[in-house]
């Protein structure tokens, strides 16, 4: 019997009724306006969905259930012995629980997703059918249909399954998809760099820990970038693309393996978790220009404004929501302060960091001159040997599913309907204006 899964039908099913006493005695209450330019902007601010997981202020930061990056760096880093950083099964159990689990809560999640963890043999056929240039992404939204077949909620809503159910065999779908990314992840990357040299999995090592395994870094240091890298990459409240992907596709009762795929195409847009790739390239391509591995300060400046003065960016610089530098920026410097304060590319990481946001204040156009997650991420994996920036992408999908698989048992057991917001034509809009 699976512990976890009686945990949650006791928290989550009384959640139903919380929630519609709620919605009928406060629900014709205006909670804001939207305008126009919020029409034509991407919706961006108008608060239309509920994610119960995490929460994301602009000032503040990602908050995981009320609690900041920094708490949980401090309260989930004790379940690997001689550990120092969070381990992904506690956040994963904290936003599918609201708490913060027990040492037994977090060995028996781990052991229950390497029960899980045996990927059908078809679904690597179906990655080595693929031209081994296909991009890691694609691959890996590939590999996520294939397992579609193992779908044990489209096998129960094909049998005929009440809809106060519908949590159930979400809640199986979703412990199997996200005990298998690891394995699949790991093929791609060994397929893909590595001449097909695939490494089985450990069942003795943690979730995080077994998927650096799989990949060919068993360095202790690395297992542990894993486990920081899987926490702070799990979640950003619902409406980034890849949160909002996968609950709108999972509203239409379309099962957890085909929701997660449509947010795995998502994040690989350069507008979302593309972007880790294109920092580390910019970098990399900024010190060949300069033709050096460490530039001053004024060579960043200078390399800065020339890029700028191009029409171009400054990637992993600016968020949407954000108005502070990301406290998952932060983390992974500490982490590199700790671990590699003398790497070329990650003092040059810091540099950039020192001279970026007074040159964006000072354009006056930029709200958020501030860096955000995927500035400082590539520069650690580059130090350990993990070189392969187009594989980055897939690592932060990997990581993404512990947040958006949480959300979507909860999407289930409190019934969330099938999303479909009102549209309008430019004509009408104007003549409403």
């Amino acid at each position: 019997m699976d512990s976890l899964k009686n945990k949650f039908a006791e928290k989550a099913l009384p959640e139903v009724v919380k929630i519609k006493e709620f919605a009928k005695a406060h629900g014709n209450k205006v909670i804001g306006t939207y305008t126009i330019d919020d029409i034509y902007g991407g919706m961006k601010g108008i608060t239309g969905l509920v994610t119960e997981t995490s929460l994301l202020d602009s000032n503040e930061g990602i908050r995981f259930r009320g609690y900041s990056i920094p708490e949980l760096r401090e309260k989930l880093q004790h379940f690997v012995e001689g550990g120092s950083e969070p381990i992904p099964e506690a956040i994963f159990y904290l936003m599918l629980m609201g708490e913060i689990p027990s040492n037994e809560d977090v060995q028996n999640l781990t052991n229950n997703w390497a029960r899980r963890a045996i990927v059908p043999r078809h679904v690597f056929n179906v990655l080595d059918a693929l031209p081994r240039t296909t991009h890691p992404m694609t691959q890996f939204t590939i590999a996520i249909m294939a397992m579609q077949t193992e779908s044990v909620f489209a096998a129960s809503y094909r049998k005929g399954i009440n809809k106060k159910d519908y949590w159930d065999p979400t809640y199986e779908d979703v412990m199997n998809l996200i005990a298998r990314l690891p394995r699949v992840a790991a093929y791609i990357y060994r397929r893909t760099y590595k001449n097909d040299e695939h490494i089985e999995p450990d069942p003795k090592l943690d979730w995080a820990g077994n998927f650096g395994h799989m990949l060919g870094y068993d360095e202790p240091d690395f297992a542990e970038l894993m486990r920081l890298y899987m926490t702070i990459h799990s979640d950003h409240e619902g409406g980034n693309v890849s949160a909002h992907s996968t609950h709108l596709v999972g509203s239409a009762l379309s099962d957890p393996y085909l929701a997660f795929a449509a947010g795995m195409n998502g994040l690989a847009g350069p507008l979302h978790g593309l972007a880790n790739q294109e920092v580390i390239r910019w970098l990399q391509g900024m010190c060949e220009s300069l033709n050096t591995k460490r530039p001053s300060k004024e060579q960043i400046a200078q390399y800065v404004k020339d890029t700028l003065a191009q029409g171009q960016v400054v990637p992993g610089y600016g968020h949407a929501v954000l108005r502070k530098t990301d406290p998952r920026f932060i983390s992974q410097m500490g982490f590199a302060k700790k671990h590699m304060p003398d790497d070329d590319m990650v003092n040059t990481v810091w540099n950039v960091y020192e001279v970026v946001p007074p040159i964006l204040e000072s354009l006056g156009k930029v709200k958020n001159p501030w860096p955000n997650v995927d500035a400082h991420s590539g520069a650690l994996l580059q130090h350990y040997g993990l070189v392969e920036e187009d594989f980055y992408t897939v690592m932060f999908g990997v990581s993404r599913s512990l947040g958006v698989m949480a959300s979507l048992c909860w999407d289930r057991a409190l019934s969330l309907p099938l999303e479909r917001p009102k549209s309008i034509t430019t004509e009408a809009l104007m003549k409403m204006v």
